[in-house]
């Protein structure tokens, strides 16, 4: 792996679990002495990381870009139809296998397991739906989507209650996947959007004050 994907996944990472919180401000000669790189990979990992929405340009410094509440809203209106799509399809095209390995991934999160591994089956979840519908061009989008939710979706898997509440939903998706039901599916995977778009809202408009205290920067709304 080249030194600017090195650099580029490693502070993926801290961005996405919020160990760099949001309006936070990098430097490019911190990120050469953080990562042991020279000033060009660093560069273009920090342009492929703008690309994402991840990070972006504050005059000559960069900043990690705050959590928009506006772009959750607006992500959910663009996430649903793609999510209904993919869900109907995996009825008609999904192998039983495929759906038992989903269901293990799922069966993984009990009470107790750490919320990072929540975190991570919520969006490999929706990630491995999409696949399963056969269409690259949905996946990729869907797969964007989640990467973009990361953050706030970090913060909304905080408690047990909201968890468990995604894992149901998770599972009636996958239930009615099984059993070749593509319009119940759809129905779903659209509520299923909803959902988790008024969570992530609700979740972080009540905690705005104490996010704001530990220095996550919210934007919009």
């Amino acid at each position: 792996m080249s030194q600017m994907l090195l650099i580029h996944d490693r502070l993926r990472e801290m961005i996405l679990s919020l160990d760099i919180g949001p309006g936070e401000r990098l430097t490019e000669r911190w990120l050469e002495t953080q990562f042991q790189g020279s000033r060009t990979p660093v560069r273009a990992a920090l342009m492929r990381l703008e690309g994402a929405g991840l990070v972006q340009r504050d005059g000559r410094h960069w900043v990690v870009a705050p959590i928009d509440l506006g772009e959750i809203a607006a992500l959910a209106e663009f996430r649903e139809p793609l999510e209904v799509t993919a869900a109907r399809l995996a009825c008609a095209r999904a192998e039983a296998a495929e759906l038992d390995a989903i269901e293990a991934m799922l069966d993984a999160c009990r009470p107790g397991v750490p919320r990072e591994a929540w975190h991570k089956v919520g969006t490999d979840f929706h990630v491995a739906l999409a696949r399963l519908a056969g269409n690259a061009f949905l996946a990729r989008a869907i797969e964007g989507v989640m990467t973009r939710l990361a953050r706030p979706r970090w913060l909304e898997v905080w408690t047990e209650a909201s968890r468990a509440q995604a894992w149901a939903e998770h599972r009636r998706i996958l239930g009615c996947i099984r059993r070749r039901e593509p319009e119940a599916a759809a129905r779903e995977a659209a509520e299923h959007v909803r959902d988790t778009r008024d969570r992530l809202l609700r979740s972080l408009e009540e905690d705005r004050r104490g996010l704001r205290a530990r220095g996550v920067v919210l934007v919009g709304r």
